[in-house]
């Protein structure tokens, strides 16, 4: 599309927390279309975190936004060709990019961790990700300290 920006699509609100961050999370996490599998993988994990949770005196769904705001980028580098050499120029990321890709960060590094089932690795990276350690708070570090070692290309900015 040259002109125009396509219309956002409505994402529902899932059926048991009635939250659209839910849904977003649960069909990025769905291979096939197979929704009501991921929903039930989802929610397994939620009841494992729960237990985690009631120690901190927390709401289920207040834990898990918590942990997806610890790993969510501010800022990303993104390849910039000037003059016959690539530069890695800074660039903020914006809201709905910064959710989406902290969202395919826990599930990507969920799905390496070592764990029996899926609802079990999930769970176990939430809880990480919730107390600032694990793989997706580590890969959130890192693009920011790329970042910030690349600052002075920050005026290539496209």
């Amino acid at each position: 599309m040259r002109k125009s920006k396509p219309k956002k699509r409505i994402i529902l609100p899932d059926p048991k927390f009635n939250d659209t961050t839910v849904t977003q999370f649960v069909n990025n996490m769905m291979y096939d279309g197979k929704k009501s599998i991921a929903f039930r993988i989802f929610y397994d994990a939620m009841e494992r975190v729960a237990e985690k949770a009631e120690k901190d005196g927390k709401p289920v769904l207040e834990y898990f936004k918590k942990a997806l705001e610890n790993i969510t980028p501010s800022v990303e580098v993104k390849s910039r060709r000037v003059g016959g050499a690539t530069f890695q120029v800074p660039t903020e990321i914006r809201p709905t990019r910064k959710v989406s890709i902290g969202m395919k960060h826990l599930i990507l590094f969920a799905r390496k961790r070592s764990g029996k089932s899926m609802a079990e690795k999930l769970s176990a990276e939430i809880v990480a990700a919730y107390n600032l350690e694990g793989a997706a708070f580590k890969k959130k570090e890192d693009m920011h300290k790329m970042a910030e070692a690349n600052r002075a290309f920050a005026h290539f900015r496209f």
